[in-house]
């Protein structure tokens, strides 16, 4: 199931995210480290949040080498965050920058891929507390820094079967089919309230190491790199999407 996509031909310019501050979860790797260089290239100030400290370490000096804006790095494991742990780092993006411009939730587990029947407590517990509970309590500690930018852009990453249920896919099935209403109840609730925008974007089959883990016996290259898809990012993290909310996308189909 597809929703929207990227309109037709749209470039977004040289300077798109100039002067904003961005923070992207997972960070280290896959999709968040291209985005993060991507958002960079377009003039942002990316904040790298992440579990690993290396991986991190890694993007804010790729992102230094292209001359980009210096990043924050805000190692994080949403596996084991606390209320506590949000409030320090909604706290500390305040007196650094007065404001957050955009939040892409990015971060993910895949968890296991099973019947629901035979299903383990524990493994499920694991993929709601970063793919639900996670996004929340990040969200809500930073909704008063999105406020206070002029346009904000929070983006909540979804999947196909976060769309439309498959067999086998349990928990992170069901994780994604909760972004995508946590997307349209908070878009609902902010749309005639706020100048922060919501939506959700499926990225597609995608050459990661979570496609890769999920389908071992694929190809990897049959599927486009993270950085192939990175306009749709670009736009909804833009004001060239400004009034663009409660919307589910998809980068590919």
């Amino acid at each position: 199931m597809n929703g929207p996509g990227l309109p037709d031909n749209y470039t977004p310019a040289p300077d798109l995210l100039v002067d904003k501050t961005i923070l992207i979860t997972g960070a280290g790797d896959g999709i968040g480290r291209a985005a993060a260089e991507r958002f960079a290239r377009h003039g942002a100030t990316v904040i790298l949040l992440g579990r690993t400290q290396e991986k991190l370490e890694a993007v804010y000096d790729a992102i230094e080498r292209e001359g980009g804006p210096q990043p924050a790095l805000f190692p994080m494991d949403l596996a084991t965050a606390t209320e506590d742990d949000y409030a320090g780092l909604a706290g500390a993006i305040e007196s650094t920058f007065g404001r957050l411009d955009g939040l892409l939730h990015n971060a993910s587990v895949l968890g296991e891929r099973r019947p629901i029947a035979n299903a383990s407590w524990r493994a499920w517990s694991d993929v709601m507390q970063v793919n639900v509970n996670a996004p929340f309590l990040l969200t809500r500690a930073l909704l008063p820094l999105l406020e206070q930018a002029p346009q904000a852009s929070i983006v909540m990453t979804s999947s196909g079967v976060g769309r439309r249920g498959r067999a086998y896919w349990g928990a992170y099935a069901v994780s994604k089919f909760a972004t995508e209403g946590f997307m349209q109840v908070l878009a609902d609730e902010l749309e005639n309230t706020s100048r922060v925008r919501v939506n959700s974007l499926n990225p597609g089959a995608t050459n990661t190491a979570m496609r890769r883990t999920a389908y071992p016996a694929e190809v990897p290259t049959t599927n486009p790199s993270p950085a192939d898809i990175m306009p749709l990012y670009l736009y909804l993290m833009g004001d060239d999407s400004c009034g663009v909310t409660g919307a589910a996308f998809s980068a590919q189909g």
